[in-house]
């Protein structure tokens, strides 16, 4: 998710609620402790340059502070402020949150919540890395609806 589409989600919602993706929720006095653009520069296995950049959100759960609970229309003033100061485009967003450690998160919406959805690694340089491009998957029902194992059939 971009910058922009989080901005046209907060807008309007009521109650601003984060699902982890195991269905469980952030617990509802969390805090968004940084609001940050990071940008990574890197050389991938196959020697490509690359770069990428995150709008990054913290998501921190404090235990002493209950009653706290952090309104649509707040996250929206720091992102307002965090774009200003920062010069923050609109990039996707990568969420940290702790739970035995520190995950980093694909940003979702299902209409009612954000989802915290699993990153994942990828070899970025298959090509030179000598990894087999994925077979295609093929149901036998799919092949022309003709006899097989027939002298004339077409799978033989």
């Amino acid at each position: 998710m971009k910058l922009s589409e989080i901005k046209n989600h907060l807008v309007n919602m009521e109650a601003l609620t984060f699902m982890l993706p195991n269905g469980t929720f952030v617990p509802q006095n969390f805090h968004v402790t940084e609001v940050g653009l990071i940008t990574k520069n890197f050389i991938d296995c196959g020697g490509t340059v690359r770069k990428e950049t995150v709008v990054n959100f913290q998501l921190w759960e404090d235990s002493n502070d209950e009653d706290h609970r952090l309104k649509p229309n707040k996250l929206l003033n720091i992102i307002s402020l965090s774009e200003k100061v920062l010069g923050i485009n609109d990039f996707e967003i990568e969420v940290e949150y702790q739970e035995n450690t520190i995950g980093k998160y694909e940003l979702g919406f299902n209409g009612e919540n954000f989802l915290l959805l699993n990153k994942q690694t990828a070899c970025l340089a298959s090509e030179q890395c000598g990894i087999p491009a994925a077979k295609q998957k093929v149901t036998l029902s799919d092949r022309n609806n003709e006899p097989c194992c027939t002298p004339d059939g077409n799978c033989c």
